[in-house]
C-alpha cells in the first residue's frame, strides 16, 4: 500500500515545510519591522509578505484535499509531477510578492491552472471509479468507447 502514496505524502511533507517556510518569513519581517502579533499593518513589505503567506495558507487545504484525490483516483505519478510544480509556482509567488504586488501575478496564474488542472484529474479519476469500478484503471476506462467500437 505504501508504494501506492510514496509521492503523494512526499509532496504533501514539502508542502508542510514549505508553508513553515513562509510562516517563519513572516515572524522575520516582524522582527525587522518591529511590528508585533496581532498587527498586520505597518512597513509595506512586511504587508507583503503578511499577505503572501496568508493567501499560500488559505490555498494549502485545497491543494492538499486535490492532490489525494488526484493521486489516490487518477495515478499517483503525473499528480506528484503536478503538486511539485505547485508547490514551485506557489514559491515564485511568494517570492514575487514579497518584492512587489506585482510580482505575483504570473506566478497566482500558474498555480490557479494547476489547481484546475488537479481539480480535472480527481474529477476524472472520481468518474472512472463510480462508472466503470471493476476497471484496474482510467487508462482502461478511457479504452472503453474503443472497445465497444471494434466489437
Amino acid at each position: 500500500m505504501r508504494d501506492q502514496i510514496d509521492l503523494l505524502a512526499m509532496v504533501t511533507v514539502l508542502g508542510v515545510l514549505e508553508q513553515a517556510y513562509f510562516a517563519v518569513q513572516v515572524i522575520y519581517a516582524r522582527r525587522k519591522y518591529k511590528i508585533s502579533p496581532p498587527e498586520t499593518r505597518g512597513h509595506p513589505e512586511f504587508e507583503r509578505t503578511f499577505r503572501a503567506q496568508a493567501n499560500c495558507s488559505e490555498y494549502f487545504p485545497i491543494f492538499i484535499s486535490l492532490l489525494w484525490v488526484a493521486g489516490i483516483f487518477f495515478h499517483q505519478g503525473v499528480t506528484a509531477v503536478c503538486g511539485l510544480l505547485y508547490l514551485y509556482t506557489r514559491l515564485k509567488y511568494f517570492q514575487g510578492y514579497t518584492v512587489a504586488a506585482q510580482g505575483r501575478l504570473g506566478p497566482l496564474y500558474a498555480t490557479a491552472w494547476l489547481l484546475w488542472l488537479l481539480l480535472g484529474l480527481a474529477l476524472a479519476g472520481l468518474l472512472t471509479h463510480f462508472l466503470w469500478p471493476s476497471s484496474s484503471s482510467w487508462m482502461s476506462a478511457l479504452a472503453w468507447p474503443l472497445q465497444l467500437r471494434s466489437a
